[in-house]
């Protein structure tokens, strides 16, 4: 793979981002959000096999404001227990300074920068995110309607709330082929949640599926945590997959 780090110049500062691709050929590009513990090798590793299929991956540092890809990266297991509760103290301080206005603002910086890379082409982006991230992926298919194509949200959290611009609601603007791989009992998207955003989705006639992953629990697709699952992992990676090779053309 050909990666490297870039620059974006977002609304209140830099922020790196990861770019994969297989090769120096024009591909159709895909923006990657970060789940809640940041960039790290385990969002390398995922973003280097998308590419593998054939597109230009570029994974931004949604965090930026609060410091660098590195400064906020974990330092220790996140399969222990204890270091994971210390770590997600911070990382859930960070989450919740990330209003809604706020992402709003960084989403179209992000496509934008994506847009402008040179060996992106075709006819529209797609759009994959993890946790947190499975929210900014539905708010950046309602905002950016006309470029994105097909978004995708796995163990997504909080994807239902009683703002109005709550991102289930956002979402109902997208024109893109939508994706929603709910975790199993998960508190941050009970199933009342989920009722909620496939009626609104309905409602708004727009193309999606939501199902929930038996047995998964949040953070399913994380190899460096004790929630990682690899069957549902797997079962995501081939979903997204054909998500994106029938909605993207070269």
């Amino acid at each position: 793979m050909l990666s490297s780090t870039i620059e974006i110049e977002a609304g209140h500062g830099v922020a790196e981002a990861y770019i994969t691709r297989p090769d120096d050929s024009a591909r159709p590009g895909v923006l990657f959000f970060m789940d809640a513990l940041g960039l790290r090798p385990r969002l390398f590793e995922m973003a280097d096999r998308i590419a593998g299929w054939g597109f230009v991956v570029m994974v931004p540092n949604a965090f930026y404001r609060h410091g660098s890809a590195e400064e906020l990266a974990p330092q220790g297991d996140l399969g222990d227990p204890e270091y994971r509760e210390q770590f997600m103290g911070g990382a859930m301080d960070r989450i919740r300074s990330l209003g809604s206005g706020l992402a709003t603002a960084d989403v179209h910086q992000y496509v934008d920068r994506l847009l402008e890379l040179p060996d992106v082409t075709g006819n529209g982006i797609g759009v994959t995110g993890y946790c947190m991230g499975a929210g900014l992926a539905l708010r950046t298919a309602g905002s950016r309607p006309d470029e994105v194509k097909a978004a995708a949200g796995f163990h997504g959290g909080n994807l239902v709330t009683d703002s109005p611009d709550s991102p289930h609601v956002v979402a109902t603007r997208a024109r893109a082929r939508l994706y929603l791989g709910h975790a199993d009992n998960d508190r941050s998207m009970p199933p009342d949640k989920i009722e909620i955003l496939e009626q609104t989705f309905d409602t708004a006639g727009l193309l999606y599926t939501s199902e929930v992953y038996p047995g998964a629990p949040h953070g399913y697709t994380m190899s460096d945590t004790a929630s990682y699952r690899a069957d549902a992992a797997e079962r995501h990676f081939e979903t997204l997959e054909g998500l994106f090779r029938e909605s993207l053309n070269p």
